[in-house]
C-alpha cells in the first residue's frame, strides 16, 4: 500500500516510508482532529503518559521525551523543571539519580521503541548544552539569557571545520547513535531540536536573520540527513508563541525561519494560558500548507480553544504541569471530545500506515 503525502512532501528526499506515512497522517487529520500528547522526563520513562491513562482510561497518542543533558553545578533546583537526565522527576524533591548520559539515553530509546510498537507516535527534543560542553553543563550555560554566544563565537560555531564547529559535530554525533537505533527499529520521529529559538533564554536563541539561528538549523539538517542518513526524522521547527514580556520576550516567528526546504512541520510552545488566536494564525500563514502543532504547552488547551484554533495537529503538555491547576479536568474533557485522538483512536499497520478506528 502507498501513503504518498497529499499536501506536502518530506523535506528529506530519502525519508523512510514510515516517516512519509506519519507526515501524511498529520496532513489528513489537520483541521479535523488534534492528536493528544504527553511529555515524559528522561529519568522516569513513561510516567506521565501512564498517569494520564490511569486518570482517563485512555493513552495520549503522541509520546514525547527529551535527549536532555547532564546537570553539573551548585543550583540544581533552578534547573529541575526541565528534567535533566541525572536529576529526579521535577514533581519530586530534587536529588541526583546517578544515571549517566549513556544509560539514560539508552533507557529512553528502548522505551520509545516499545511505545511506538504499542501504537504511539514519538516526538523527541533536545536540551543541548553549549557544544564545547558536550552532554554535561551547568544549567546557566544552557539558559544563558544575556550570556549567549557573541557574534564572533556564533560565526565560529557556524563556520565549517573551526574548533567550535568541530566540537559541535562531536556533540551532535553522540546523539546520532541513539536516533539511529530508532531508525533501525523503523520508528519515525517528530524531531524538534533547538526549540524556542525566538526567545531570549537558550544559548541558541535570539539569533535573527540569515547568519543567525537559520545557519545552526541548516547545519544539523545537513549533518543528520546527508552525513548520517537519519532518514526517519520529520523536522519540527518549534518556536515559542511570540510575546512582549520584559526579559522574557519571544520575537516574531519569521525572524528565525530557516526556510521551507528544511522544515516538515511548524510548532509553537504556549505557556501561561496565552492562547492568542494570532499564535495559531501567524504560524499557519508562515507554514503555507505544512502542518502546525502545539509542541509544548503548560496546561492542556481548553476544549473551546481547539474548536476555534482548529488547525493544530497535536498538543503536548509538559510533564508534571499536566496535573497542575485544572489540567486533569481539561484532559478529561479533551479526551471525551470527538476531535481529540488518543492512542485508542488510531492504529498503525505493518506498512506504517495510520488508520482511524472511529
Amino acid at each position: 500500500m502507498s501513503c504518498l503525502t497529499t499536501m506536502s512532501t518530506t523535506v528529506n528526499c530519502r525519508a523512510t516510508h514510515e516517516a512519509k506515512c506519519l507526515l501524511n497522517f498529520l496532513n489528513q487529520i489537520m483541521g479535523r482532529h488534534i492528536l493528544s500528547g504527553q511529555h515524559n522526563f528522561i529519568s522516569t520513562g513513561s510516567k506521565y503518559t501512564d498517569i494520564i491513562y490511569n486518570l482517563t482510561g485512555k493513552y495520549p497518542l503522541v509520546w514525547g521525551s527529551d535527549l536532555s543533558f547532564c546537570y553539573q553545578g551548585n543550583e540544581a533546583q533552578r534547573y529541575h523543571h526541565c528534567g535533566p537526565l541525572n536529576l529526579s522527576d521535577p514533581a519530586d524533591s530534587v536529588c541526583f539519580t546517578g544515571l549517566t548520559p549513556k544509560k539514560a539515553l539508552q533507557n529512553m530509546v528502548e522505551t520509545a521503541i516499545q511505545k511506538h510498537r504499542q501504537g504511539h507516535i514519538i516526538t523527541l527534543m533536545w536540551h543541548a548544552c553549549p557544544p564545547q560542553s558536550g552532554d554535561t553543563c551547568d544549567g546557566s550555560s544552557l539558559w544563558s539569557m544575556e550570556n549567549r554566544p557573541s557574534e564572533e563565537e556564533w560565526d565560529e560555531l557556524t563556520t565549517d571545520s573551526t574548533e567550535l564547529n568541530n566540537a559541535w559535530k562531536r556533540q551532535v554525533d553522540e546523539i546520532v547513535f541513539y536516533l539511529n537505533q530508532l531508525k533501525q527499529a523503523n520508528v519515525p520521529v517528530l524531531w524538534r531540536p533547538y526549540h524556542e529559538m525566538n526567545g531570549v533564554w537558550f544559548w541558541w536563541g535570539k539569533k535573527k536573520g540569515e547568519n543567525g539561528f537559520k545557519k545552526l538549523w541548516m547545519m544539523m539538517f545537513h549533518r543528520f540527513t546527508e552525513h548520517h542518513q537519519l532518514d526517519n526524522l520529520l523536522w519540527v521547527w518549534n518556536a515559542n508563541a511570540p510575546r512582549d514580556t520584559a526579559n522574557d520576550e519571544a520575537y516574531a516567528y519569521e525572524d528565525f525561519w530557516p526556510g521551507y526546504e528544511y522544515v516538515d512541520i511548524l510548532a509553537a510552545d504556549v505557556y501561561r494560558e496565552d492562547w492568542q488566536r494570532s499564535h495559531h494564525d501567524d504560524l499557519l500563514k508562515l507554514a503555507n500548507g505544512k502542518p502546525i502543532a502545539l509542541g509544548e504547552v503548560g496546561s492542556p488547551p481548553p476544549v473551546e480553544m481547539i474548536a476555534e484554533q482548529n488547525q493544530w495537529t497535536w498538543y503536548m503538555p509538559w510533564g508534571n504541569l499536566v496535573l497542575k491547576g485544572d489540567g486533569i479536568e481539561r484532559t478529561k474533557l479533551l479526551f471525551a471530545d470527538k476531535r481529540v485522538l488518543t492512542r485508542e483512536d488510531a492504529t498503525i499497520d505493518k506498512e506504517g500506515i495510520y488508520q482511524l478506528v472511529r
